[in-house]
């Protein structure tokens, strides 16, 4: 048997390594053993082998079988290779791609589930029907009215089309006056969006009724119908503290064609409404022509408080929320029922300074009085006008707080002789109401007297100190004249 050394052969598992032999490919160990070893061991495992390498003397030969060897190899650790690191889209494209294999497979079991099976027809009956959803048409439109009597308007085209001819758009140019860096004042023409609803006629005149602050300061007035037509118009009547208007355009000036467009509007008055049912609103939203939202009555009799521009008075009123949108140029527009009749004039002053999907309507119940009686009524002439006989000053809400006094006109002077003087109207006296009419300003009462000939009797309610505490009461004043 041939002796190989570690010098001619390749190593093997280790830096000594052990040489082959070239006739059976065992590993070959020339050498003795020390002291400490004998003879019997030159055949040991391999770690005996290796723990004899630390003696002096070597000389063992050790030949390992192939089954030895593989043996050892198999027992052997072996390294665990690297796992590739794959990146988050790696991982999200494996998902998409079983997710997609998936659906092909599921799509093709349940098509071919759906083309062995027949199908089965799937009768409701006429009781389980019913106690689903009934449908209903109401002016052409479908809606649907649950289990619970619930109504769901799906489409308020037909609506819409009933009730747009009697919307208009409104105008106001105003001057506002401007003053330079050297102190010089001018004024300059503004105008202003808003809209309206037309409420009523008679032989000359055509009423539409819309927001106080639409047509405040106006100079000139125009109002386009929903044929785009545009005409002339004039204030009717105002009152500002319950942001109200009526507005008067002559029949004479409408042509033929845009009289057989428009219409009066229907109106409901009676307070029926409820919180969540659907409404439409309609308006010239920002001055770029009518335009349709919706939404529901988000609450009822809601107190918001709001401030005149013009005089800086700040009024309460009882309003209707909702969240259909109100914008700047809806204010005077209607807020109408899955029925078209018109529930609320609009106004985005009341809404103005909140939040995104809460707007304001007046109630028609508030409104409609009011709008009667400015159509109605008429200014007397400059011969028969009214006088009350005082002076006074603005009780406002913050002076009210302040001062724990009633919203109202505190008296500061009665002329003498006067029929306020006459009536047992007494100096500090606080006037919250004009003939029906709630006032915070002497400017409402001087718009009030215009509607009054000298000699009319009105009520005129007060409240008067008594021990520390206001009292009202109502007293009875024949109104002298102004010449």
């Amino acid at each position: 048997m041939d002796n190989y050394t570690n010098n001619d052969q390749n190593s093997y598992g280790s830096s000594n390594g052990y040489p082959v032999d070239p006739n059976n490919n065992s590993y070959h160990y020339t050498g003795t053993d020390n002291t400490d070893n004998t003879t019997g061991n030159a055949y040991s495992t391999y770690s005996s082998y290796s723990s004899a390498q630390t003696g002096t003397d070597q000389s063992h030969d050790r030949y390992y079988s192939p089954y030895e060897r593989r043996t050892m190899e198999e027992s052997a650790p072996k390294a665990k290779k690297p796992k590739k690191q794959h990146g988050f889209g790696m991982k999200v494209a494996k998902c998409a791609c079983l997710a997609a294999v998936f659906g092909l497979v599921a799509g093709g079991v349940f098509g071919g589930v759906n083309y062995l099976i027949p199908e089965k027809e799937v009768s409701v009956t006429e009781t389980q029907t019913s106690a689903l959803a009934t449908t209903s048409q109401d002016n052409g439109n479908t809606t649907a009215t649950t289990a619970g009597g619930s109504i769901i308007a799906t489409d308020v085209s037909d609506i819409v089309e009933d009730a747009m001819p009697a919307i208009v758009a409104i105008t106001n140019m105003t001057e506002i006056p401007y003053q330079t860096w050297f102190g010089q004042t001018y004024t300059q023409e503004s105008d202003s969006a808003g809209s309206g609803i037309i409420v009523s006629e008679d032989d000359d005149y055509l009423y539409i009724a819309t927001n106080n602050h639409v047509v405040e300061g106006a100079k000139t007035l125009t109002v386009q119908f929903c044929d785009e037509q545009t005409v002339a118009a004039e204030v009717k009547g105002t009152s500002p503290s319950n942001d109200l208007a009526v507005v008067q355009v002559k029949k004479d000036d409408i042509e033929d064609e845009t009289k057989e467009a428009i219409k009066i509007a229907k109106i409901n008055d009676g307070g029926n409404e409820k919180v969540g049912e659907p409404v439409i609103a309609i308006g010239n939203a920002l001055g770029y022509g009518q335009s349709v939202t919706s939404g529901i009555i988000s609450a009822l009799n809601r107190e918001v408080t709001a401030q005149d521009s013009s005089t800086g008075e700040t009024y309460t009123n009882t309003l209707t929320q909702t969240d259909a949108s109100i914008n700047p140029g809806n204010s005077g527009g209607a807020l109408l029922n899955v029925k078209g009749e018109v529930i609320g004039i609009n106004s985005s002053k009341m809404g103005g300074d909140y939040v995104d999907g809460v707007g304001f309507a007046i109630p028609m119940t508030t409104a409609a009085p009011i709008i009667n009686e400015l159509i109605t009524r008429e200014k007397v002439t400059e011969d028969k006008a009214a006088f009350l006989g005082i002076n006074g000053i603005d009780v406002d809400t913050s002076v009210s707080e302040k001062y724990s006094m009633p919203v109202g006109i505190c008296v500061v002077k009665v002329y003498e002789g006067s029929a306020a003087a006459e009536a047992g109207i007494q100096k500090g006296d606080i006037i919250t109401k004009f003939d029906g009419h709630d006032v915070d300003s002497m400017e409402e009462v001087q718009e009030l007297l215009q509607y009054h000939a000298a000699g009319t009797d009105v009520t005129v309610t007060i409240c008067r100190a008594d021990n520390g505490q206001y009292v009202e009461q109502d007293i009875e004043v024949t109104l002298g004249s102004k010449n």
